[in-house]
């Protein structure tokens, strides 16, 4: 199954903004590309459309999953309990730093599972809880 996706480059460790379209494998080898730099930004969308594209942003163990459902709504997945509602955590979006409270935080694992299932399913909405920005 192929999927659309762009990601920050491990080498330059800057987002790249050009798409590729793949198997499901090559953007599973550059996420643990990513997971070995600590890091990480990686845009997915289905090859059949612009939208929904669904993002996954990382520091080491943990992650905010963004989804824009299109050119004017995007949600934040409710996070899972693995930080506390008040901590503040950074994570790479593109090339700048965002601050999510703990309340839009998920285990990275956790967060990388989803996204693998919104490449296999191309929908987002049975992930979770999400909250429109």
């Amino acid at each position: 199954m192929s999927v659309v996706w762009a990601a920050t480059s491990p080498e330059s460790e800057l987002f790249d903004p050009v798409e590729r379209r793949t198997e499901v494998k090559d953007l599973s080898d550059r996420f643990d590309d990513l997971r070995s730099c600590g890091q990480g930004y990686v845009e997915v969308r289905s090859p059949d459309g612009e939208f929904p594209v669904l993002t996954l942003a990382f520091r080491d163990d943990l992650a905010v999953v963004q989804l824009t459902s299109d050119t004017e709504r995007t949600f934040l997945l409710v996070g899972d309990g693995t930080a506390p509602s008040g901590a503040e955590v950074e994570v790479p979006i593109m090339d700048d730093v965002a601050a999510f409270t703990g309340d839009f935080v998920l285990d990275i694992d956790w967060a990388w599972d989803l996204v693998h299932d919104f490449t296999q399913t191309r929908v987002a909405g049975p992930l979770g809880e999400w909250c429109e920005l």
